[in-house]
């Protein structure tokens, strides 16, 4: 046999070799596909459930799960044409066709990051239920090393990837909130007011609003005027009844008195310092001679301050006629506070009669209605075990109000007789009142 037909042979054998391992090759491929898909159908779920938008079909005779119509951003995407991502417990499947750079992986991973991050929750108070809510912490995708481990596990091959994170802290803490109880009512103190006066209502609302959830910590003092700022038409207040030199008169936010009264009495009932307070310039309508504190903005102010060894918070309230503070803490350090108000002296007020040609003769119209004044003598005792433990005292000046009246004087008798007033103020006080809470 001759050289050049051994060479062919050889050639020959070669070539049947090679196609021989080529085949068993793509067998293998194949093999590998097969298995990849099981592996991704049988892989358990989180909390042994199948991903979401998922069909399974339970196989009994062969006891094989089979996974079909992942939903992911791009649609529908078949268990072997995708890569699932795992981040804190969320399953995510990403074509595989769509991650053919970094960039499109990038894009990808945002799309997934968009809907499987958890905001972190900031800690509050739950004034109504009287609890401190901690914050929480939350856990985001980490974009630019999960970028490049998802590039290596396209490369490698692997049917799914567990995402690293970073953890996302929150904005406010239970120290920035400065109280961690707030399960205990130390004291609270109500008034009324008429729903149908609109335009105060609406002022007392803007008022308590700006107190309402005020932390004081131990010893810090509170002045209601910094708190509630100037009270002017550009920040919201409008004009209603307010008393001023002992007439009732229209202006810049009525009603601000009631807010501060409110609060006084929560904080009387409360324990807490009363540093500075100054009473109407007569008794109030809608609280008892001796509890009410007026203010006037940059001019008269209310100002209190907290006397115990841990952090309190103001919750006010106003709805439906009522205005309500609660002064809220973690214990309350005495049984009771008794408030005892005792008219020292009642001051009669004087009565100006002005003639007025328009009426009739004989007839009178009371334009604003007198009040007396009052000395007040105020005491607070604050009990513990059936003792006094502490006892303030006040002396409080109510100026009399003067009655300003009309009286007709012309002679026409068919003159028809002037419209009745209505008297608008508090009842006369007189003698020794307390009230404990």
């Amino acid at each position: 046999m001759s050289p050049q037909n051994n060479s062919g042979k050889a050639f020959f054998g070669a070539a049947g070799l090679l196609f021989v391992l080529g085949a068993a090759g793509v067998g293998g491929y194949f093999l590998s596909v097969k298995d990849a898909e099981a592996t991704i159908a049988a892989s358990p779920q989180v909390g042994g459930t199948a991903p979401k938008n998922s069909k399974v079909v339970d196989n009994s005779e062969s006891n094989t799960v089979e996974a079909v119509d992942l939903v992911g951003d791009s649609g529908s995407v078949s268990a072997a044409d995708s890569l699932v991502v795992v981040f804190d417990g969320h399953r995510h499947p990403i074509s595989r066709a769509g991650l053919a750079n970094r960039g499109a992986i990038h894009k990808a991973l945002l799309a997934v990051k968009a809907k499987i991050d958890k905001g972190p929750v900031d800690a509050y108070l739950d004034l109504e239920a009287r609890e401190v809510h901690a914050a929480e912490p939350g856990l985001a995708i980490d974009l630019f090393a999960s970028v490049s481990a998802v590039e290596i596990a396209v490369r490698g091959g692997k049917s799914e990837i567990t995402l690293s994170g970073i953890a996302v802290p929150p904005s406010v803490t239970i120290e920035d909130l400065g109280i961690d109880d707030i399960s205990t009512v130390i004291g609270k103190f109500r008034t009324k007011f008429s729903v149908a006066e609109k335009t105060r209502n609406a002022n007392l609302k803007l008022l308590a609003s700006k107190i309402n959830g005020l932390v004081l910590q131990p010893g810090q003092k509170f002045s209601f005027n910094e708190t509630t700022g100037d009270r002017l038409l550009e920040d919201g207040f409008k004009m209603a009844h307010v008393i001023s030199q002992g007439q009732m008169v229209d202006g810049m936010a009525g009603g601000s008195c009631q807010i501060s009264t409110t609060l006084h009495g929560a904080a009387f009932f409360s324990g807490l310092n009363i540093l500075k307070v100054t009473p109407h310039s007569r008794p109030s309508t809608y609280v008892a001679i001796a509890l009410d504190a007026t203010v006037v903005a940059s001019k008269v102010d209310l100002k209190l301050s907290n006397p115990y060894d841990f952090p309190i918070v103001i919750h006010y309230k106003v709805a439906r006629g009522i205005s309500q503070v609660e002064i809220l803490g973690r214990e309350k350090p005495f049984d009771y506070i008794e408030f005892e108000r005792n008219i020292d002296r009642r001051i009669p007020f004087e009565t100006v009669t002005r003639e007025d040609s328009s009426m009739g003769m004989g007839h009178m119209s009371v334009d604003q209605m007198g009040y007396p004044g009052y000395k007040v003598s105020r005491i607070r005792r604050t009990y513990k075990d059936g003792e006094v433990i502490k006892e303030d005292k006040w002396k409080l000046a109510y100026r009399p109000v003067v009655e300003y009246a009309r009286l007709g004087i012309n002679p026409n008798p068919n003159l028809p007789p002037p419209k009745k007033r209505r008297g608008h103020g508090p009842k006369p006080a007189s003698g020794r009142f307390t009230m404990t809470q």
